[in-house]
C-alpha cells in the first residue's frame, strides 16, 4: 500500500469514528429525555455499526458507517407519579442509555480516532523524509 493510500484509509476510519462520537454525544445528551405522554416512548439509544468497503479506485478496503440503529433493549422505569408521562401505576419509562457504557464507548472511539490521526502524522513524516532524501 502506498503512503497516500494509507492516509486515505486512516482518514476514512477517522470519519467513521467521528460519526460514532457524534452519536454517543447524542445518547448522553438524551439520557434523561422522557416521553411527554404516558403512552409514549422515551429516547432510544442509538448504536453505530461499521463495515469494510472495497474502494476500487484505491484498491484498498476502508471502514464506513454501515448504519445507525436504535438499541432494542428495554427501557428503564422510574417511580414518579407527578411526571406527565407516568403510567397508571406512577412509573415513567426512562431511556435505555447507560452513561457508563457511553463513556466507555466514547473513550474507545477517541482512542481509535487518535490512533488513525497518529498514522496520518507518521505517514506525513515519512513523505517529508522521502522528499528530503530526493533533494
Amino acid at each position: 500500500m502506498t503512503l497516500e493510500k494509507s492516509m486515505i484509509v486512516s482518514a476514512a476510519a477517522m470519519k467513521a469514528q467521528g460519526t460514532r462520537l457524534r452519536v454517543i454525544a447524542e445518547n448522553v445528551a438524551n439520557a434523561n429525555s422522557t416521553a411527554e405522554r404516558p403512552d409514549g416512548d422515551p429516547y432510544r439509544r442509538k448504536i453505530v455499526t461499521f463495515h469494510n468497503v472495497l474502494d476500487r479506485e484505491l484498491e484498498a478496503r476502508v471502514v464506513r458507517v454501515r448504519r445507525i440503529r436504535g438499541d432494542q433493549s428495554d427501557f428503564g422505569l422510574r417511580f414518579d407519579p407527578q411526571h406527565p408521562a407516568a403510567n397508571k401505576e406512577g412509573y415513567v419509562k426512562m431511556p435505555n442509555v447507560n452513561s457508563l457504557i457511553e463513556m466507555t464507548d466514547m473513550r474507545e472511539a477517541h482512542r481509535s480516532y487518535e490512533a488513525n490521526l497518529n498514522m496520518i502524522e507518521v505517514t506525513k513524516s515519512m513523505l517529508s523524509r522521502t522528499l528530503d532524501l530526493l533533494r
